[in-house]
Order: C-alpha cells, then sequence, then structure tokens
C-alpha cells in the first residue's frame, strides 16, 4: 500500500497529513488518551513530544548548512522576520484606526495583530525544508524571536520598554549553531544527519497537531476563519513578493510565514494581563486566534506548494 507516496502527492503532505490526524484524535480522543496512557511513550511521541523532535529536525539540517553561506540564513531569517512582523502590526492598526474597538468583522485589534504577527515556526521550518534549501531553514532561528507577545504588546502600547530575552535567544539558535559546526568539521557526521532532516517532520507534525482541537473553529465562527485566510494570504504573498524581488534563490519558502504559531493562542491573555482595558476581547480573541492556528496549518502549505509549481515552471524555462 503506497502509503507514503499518496501523503507526498498532497501539498506540504509530510506536515498537513500528520497534523490534522493529530487535530482529529486529540479532538475526538484526546481527554481519554492522553489521560489515560498519561507519561508513557504513546503521550511522549504524540502528544508532548513536538519540541524535542522539532529540535532534532533543526540540528539535522543545521548540519547539512555550509559555513561559507551561513550569513545567507541569518540574512533571510531577518527579511522574513521582518516581514511577518511589520505586516501583522501595520494591518492590525490600520483595522484598529478604521473601525475601533468593534473591530473589522468582529475581529479586535488584538486578535489580528495576535495571529498575523506569529508564525508557526515548526510549519515554516518543514516547508522550507521540503522546498527550499539548509539556508531557509536555518532562517527559523531568527524568524523563532515573533514567538509569544512581546510584538503585539509593543503594537497596542501594553507593555513599556519590553525586551526578548537574551536566553530564548540563545536556547533557539543554540542546536543550529552546533549543527553547523559538527556538518562543517565532519563530512561524515553531515551525511549520517542529512535523513534526519526529512524523516522527522511527521514525527514532530502529529504532536503539533494533538495541541489542537478543531472544534474551535466553530466556537470561533466565521471570523476566526477569515482571521486565519487573511493572514494566509497577506504575509504568505507578502513574504513571497519580497523574497521574488531580493531574488532569492526559492521565493516560494518566503510564502510559509503565512501561519500563526500554536503558542499564539495564549497571546490575549497575556496582553489582557498587561493592560485591563482589553479584558472585554480577550476572549473572543483567543477562539478566533486559535481557529487562525488550524486554518493556516492547513491553507500555508498549499499555498507554497502551488507557489513552488509556479516557481518550478520558471526554473525548468530557464535551464
Amino acid at each position: 500500500m503506497p502509503i507514503l507516496k499518496s501523503i507526498k502527492k498532497i501539498p506540504g503532505g509530510l506536515m498537513v497529513v500528520p497534523l490534522l490526524l493529530g487535530a482529529i484524535i486529540n479532538t475526538c480522543f484526546g481527554g481519554y488518551l492522553w489521560t489515560e496512557f498519561d507519561g508513557t511513550f504513546t503521550t511522549h511521541l504524540w502528544k508532548t513530544g513536538a519540541m524535542p523532535i522539532l529540535a532534532m529536525f533543526l540540528f539535522c539540517n543545521a548540519t547539512t548548512i555550509d559555513v561559507k553561506r551561513a550569513g545567507v540564513a541569518l540574512y533571510k531569517g531577518v527579511v522574513i522576520t521582518a516581514v511577518k512582523v511589520l505586516a501583522g502590526i501595520a494591518v492590525g492598526l490600520i483595522c484598529g484606526h478604521l473601525f475601533g474597538e468593534n473591530g473589522f468583522l468582529g475581529l479586535s485589534t488584538l486578535a489580528i495583530v495576535g495571529a498575523l504577527a506569529n508564525s508557526n515556526g515548526g510549519l515554516y521550518a518543514s516547508l522550507a525544508g521540503e522546498f527550499g534549501d539548509a539556508t531557509d531553514v536555518g532562517a527559523v532561528s531568527i524568524l523563532s524571536i515573533n514567538d509569544g507577545p512581546f510584538f503585539t504588546m509593543v503594537a497596542l502600547g501594553a507593555a513599556g520598554v519590553a525586551k526578548i530575552p537574551l536566553a530564548t535567544l540563545v536556547g533557539c539558535i543554540l542546536p543550529i549553531i552546533i549543527g553547523i559546526i559538527m556538518g562543517n568539521l565532519d563530512e561524515d557526521i553531515r551525511k549520517f544527519c542529512a535523513p534526519g532532516a526529512t524523516m522527522t517532520i511527521p514525527f514532530f507534525a502529529f504532536p503539533l497537531g494533538a495541541g489542537l482541537n478543531i472544534m474551535n473553529l466553530f466556537k470561533a465562527g466565521a471570523p476566526g476563519i477569515i482571521l486565519g485566510v487573511a493572514c494566509t494570504l497577506i504575509t504568505g504573498l507578502l513574504g513571497y513578493l519580497v523574497y521574488k524581488l531580493l531574488k532569492m534563490d526559492y521565493p516560494e519558502v518566503g510564502g510559509a510565514i503565512g501561519t500563526t504559531a500554536g503558542n499564539a493562542a495564549a497571546t490575549p491573555a497575556a496582553v489582557a494581563a498587561a493592560d485591563a482595558s482589553l479584558l472585554a476581547v480577550s476572549e473572543a480573541a483567543t477562539a478566533q486566534i486559535t481557529a487562525a492556528i488550524i486554518v493556516t496549518a492547513i491553507l500555508c502549505p498549499i499555498l507554497v506548494s502551488y507557489l513552488h509549481k509556479i516557481e518550478e515552471k520558471k526554473r525548468a524555462a530557464k535551464a
């Protein structure tokens, strides 16, 4: 039975299929499964294992980065992070200015900025690994700084002079740096780790999905779905266009920022804790951002796959 071949035919299938399976199983059976098998290999692999496996993916991919091109990964990371954050803040503040407290189609500025300015680093890394090169994946070390409520707080004036903890940056970048060093010191290590840059994708995708509940789509209603679609189209296409303008080798990877990270669902509560005036909209914003997480996880791989086909035709025509 050609299961793997069938999955690979789906846009971003190695990421999307396990992620959706995780979300479906969590929605239908999560309350029983994760309680009944708490602390066992089942939960470690399929519920709580996303981050360590993703860390392994980043390390393995980093070993394939030629140190002579390490600066390219840094450059790409700065570019896509700036595009994602600035676009999210701009759209949110413009909507807030035009539509006030009621928001646009029921979407508050808090929900818009919280979803659009925050990206799913794991999904970006997997798409970059599938459609780009090692420098594209390495850019996630910079992109990860937009996780959490930091930029949302800055945009809404809910925090004073905030700064990203140094330990957070170092902790994210360290596996990549060590991977680059090991891969460049020993060619055999690079060859040994290279398969891990692909085969680990489904293993961190499933537990990422197991943290989602599909029913939240219905709780958020149309505004949450619209937010997810807007996030993919606005920030994804903008990332692609900027990469095109900068003549990147794989501009389609720029579209991989059209996502909302899972931890963005906690942003409204964190922001409301800093600014009590936002308590009234924080609950609705949480449901809407959660819906955007699910919607973008489905749509973004489809968008990047579509852009990849366009770029492949252009590369083939030039060859």
